[in-house]
């Protein structure tokens, strides 16, 4: 592929297709991490080349613990992909979050277990700055095109990421929130780490599906209550995709530092570096 897709979306639970997109295709994109979630979608919306990949696969048959993100990432990057829109199901772990909520999150808690969280390895050490993991420039479009489409959302939160695929103890739960976290999901680490390192800019639009299981006036979470409370959300999930997508320019110079993460990352000598690697992360460490 020549042409550059600057605009990537990542669809969570309830949401496997970008509605309104035309001259749509499918690209099966090779990578060295192997394969993605599912095809990559592209095609037209408001005159923009966008990106679409299901992060569970078009059926939802991908567990949390088992989606690609190396893969995901990697190929969103290889196509051109600047800004990548993040779409989650979570849990509200405090009680003026409510179902139906968006939550614009600033910050992530990793709880995640089994993961290949980082394109580096050895051969090759990196370290990216991740003190603020969400693009502010993308997460404060994200909101305002949620505020202006009347759906009730918070500016900012902290979203913990728990391995899954089962749900939390009521032990945890409770821990959970006596650490003042926000949401709570199973997906969006290690994408929002991976995305950093390949410079790319992030943000996660969190839907709430249920109370976790510490609300004593809501049953414990089910995988039917979820699925149910995301096939409501799904409608305004993709009200705001279209709406940052609208007010995205792909072409203007980004307003932040995305980008240049991974330029200062890397502290291993270049002479010590196998060429064979060099080159698996050369997509990786171009600036797009």
């Amino acid at each position: 592929m020549t042409k550059k897709i600057r605009i990537g979306v990542i669809g969570g639970s309830g949401v496997y297709e970008l509605e309104g997109l035309s001259d749509i295709s499918e690209q099966e994109i090779q990578t060295p991490f192997g394969k993605t979630s599912d095809a990559v979608i592209t095609g037209k919306l408001h005159g923009k080349e966008v990106a679409f990949l299901p992060r569970h696969g078009r059926g939802h048959y991908i567990i949390p613990s088992e989606v690609n993100s190396r893969a995901n990432i990697y190929a969103l990057k290889k196509i051109g992909v600047k800004q990548i829109i993040s779409v989650s199901a979570v849990g509200s772990m405090k009680e003026h979050i409510s179902l139906g909520d968006i939550v614009v999150v600033d910050q992530y808690f990793d709880r995640t277990k089994s993961r290949a969280a980082s394109f580096f390895a050895s051969g090759c050490v990196g370290h990216i700055s991740f003190s603020k993991p969400v693009c502010e420039t993308l997460a404060g479009i994200a909101a305002d095109v949620a505020e202006e489409t009347s759906i009730k959302v918070h500016r900012g939160g902290t979203y913990i990421c728990i391995e899954g695929p089962q749900f939390s103890t009521l032990g945890e739960s409770l821990i959970y929130r006596s650490w003042g976290v926000d949401v709570i999901g199973m997906t969006a680490i290690p994408e929002a780490k991976l995305a950093r390192e390949a410079g790319i800019c992030y943000a996660t639009v969190a839907m709430v599906t249920d109370y976790d299981c510490w609300y004593p006036q809501h049953d414990a979470v089910t995988a039917e209550m979820v699925v149910k409370q995301f096939e409501k959300n799904a409608l305004n999930a993709k009200k705001v995709v279209e709406g940052v997508i609208r007010k995205i320019d792909p072409d203007a110079p980004r307003q932040c530092s995305c980008g240049d993460a991974v330029a200062t990352a890397v502290v291993t000598s270049p002479d010590k570096i196998d060429p064979s690697l060099k080159e698996k992360l050369k997509v990786i460490m171009e600036k797009n």
